[in-house]
């Protein structure tokens, strides 16, 4: 008999909040397969998965761990306990490379967008999460675009007729377009790479002001890439080492950003990025300084979320913000079977 995970008190909250969502028409469901089981099976079937024990996109990472230190101003955007003066909370952080193929090798143009997953160790022992990418927008607005885009990939073999689905969804979709055709070389380490959050968060003050917020994920020792020459000749497991030699060396810092929306800025459509001239406030340093030891078991049981969400950070009403848990749920079950 295959040995299952146990659902912590945070995931069965997570699951009764996702009831909810679909109850009350949030995340309204075709009449076919549910979003989040058809997003699943598009990702597995790229990949050639299901992998066992493994998550159905982000499937190669790595774990961290270190301390979030608040800076003095975060406090004006929200009332969130991380967030306030002088607040330090231990964090753990996952770096990990994009598509569900568990050996990808790091530097293969398809393990960008790479993730970063940051869990903050609350007082009292809950705990809030932010899950980001290293590119400033998604590819598309909603969740059936996404299926649809993860579907025309797969059905455009070499064998496929011509114009081939994907490139019948590009000329349809030329946000995505652009997207697919952003260059975006392998880092030199993912110390060396920024990240976003790429969907809209409403943070709320203690005085009741509330505006909308994305994040930003900045590292300190600034952003470098790899040359060409040196891609090709980089390990396949280069950016997993490189990272955990780093950290136990010097550590790694990021500095944690808000970027403020402004009228007329999209807040519920994550393919659309906010122009670089909006207002940023520093939130506070990112610190990472350890490596977790299990790798293989910790990640197998851990499922970071986008909203599990702390009092001061409220969900935007963006249809694959809202989705994203429910097709987490599905991969994490996926993987714990």
């Amino acid at each position: 008999m295959r040995s299952r995970i146990p659902l912590d008190a945070r995931q069965r909250a997570g699951i009764a909040l996702l009831l909810t969502l679909i109850a009350s028409g949030a995340l309204a469901e075709p009449a076919t397969t549910p979003l989040p089981q058809a997003a699943v099976a598009a990702l597995n079937r790229l990949s050639g998965g299901p992998h066992a024990g493994f998550r159905a996109n982000h499937a190669k990472g790595v774990l961290l761990t270190g301390h979030f230190k608040a800076a003095p101003g975060a406090a004006a955007l929200t009332k969130a306990a991380h967030l306030q003066p002088g607040r330090s909370v231990p964090v753990t952080v996952r770096f990990s490379n994009g598509t569900g193929v568990p050996d990808l090798p790091d530097a293969d143009p398809n393990a960008s967008p790479h993730g970063m997953a940051i869990r903050f160790a609350l007082p009292g022992g809950s705990s809030t999460d932010i899950v980001a990418i290293s590119a400033s927008s998604f590819p598309v607005a909603t969740p059936e675009d996404f299926v649809a885009l993860l579907t025309a990939i797969a059905d455009s073999g070499p064998k496929a007729p011509k114009p081939a689905p994907i490139e019948r969804f590009m000329s349809e979709h030329p946000k995505a377009a652009a997207w697919a055709q952003t260059p975006r070389p392998p880092p030199e380490s993912f110390a060396t790479l920024a990240f976003y959050g790429v969907n809209a968060f409403k943070f709320t003050n203690k005085a009741g002001q509330s505006q909308f917020i994305r994040y930003q994920i900045l590292p300190a020792a600034g952003e470098h890439a790899l040359s060409v020459d040196a891609a090709k000749g980089a390990s396949r497991d280069y950016l997993m080492d490189e990272i955990r030699r780093r950290v136990v060396q010097h550590p790694a810092r990021f500095r944690l950003v808000a970027q403020i929306a402004e009228a007329g800025d999209a807040v519920d459509d994550p393919s659309v990025a906010w122009p670089a001239s909006r207002r940023t406030v520093e939130l506070g340093v990112l610190t990472l300084d350890g490596v977790v030891k299990d790798q293989v078991a910790e990640q197998r049981k851990l499922m970071f979320t986008p909203l599990a969400l702390t009092d001061g950070i409220e969900p935007s009403r963006d249809p694959v913000l809202l989705i994203r848990p429910a097709a987490y749920g599905v991969s994490f079950a996926q993987r714990a079977n």
